[in-house]
């Protein structure tokens, strides 16, 4: 069992910045790839980015590409979402989520969540 908490949501402007952290439990972290999904009002939960164990290999949605930046550390059992330039469509609920081993970008193949953390961007 993996226990998965997400931290550092909050309000921001329209081109302010946020750092979203992750922080992981029960397991050996490196073991496990890392994603960011987020899911605002009536829509579905939908990838943002995701990165592999040794922090090589990330991948992301084009909405965010250039803007958010994700990254990790190992010997502190946490990842990072970096946003810059915020919009307001990137007001969601941000979820952090762990697989075995590789990298995914559908929701479905993660198999650990935490409870989420608000992003709201105001225009």
């Amino acid at each position: 069992q993996v226990h998965v908490v997400e931290s550092g949501g909050g309000l921001v402007q329209a081109g302010g910045s946020l750092r979203l952290s992750c922080t992981t439990s029960g397991r050996t972290f490196s073991d496990y790839a890392m994603g960011w999904f987020r899911q605002a009002p009536g829509k579905e939960r939908e990838f943002v980015t995701t990165i592999n164990w040794s922090g090589v290999n990330a991948n992301y949605a084009d909405s965010v590409k250039g803007r958010f930046t994700i990254s990790r550390d190992n010997a502190k059992n946490t990842v990072y979402l970096q946003m810059n330039n915020l919009k307001p469509e990137d007001t969601a609920v941000y979820y952090c989520a762990a697989r075995p081993l590789a990298i995914a970008t559908t929701p479905a193949l993660y198999n650990y969540w935490g409870q989420g953390t608000q992003v709201t961007v105001s225009s």
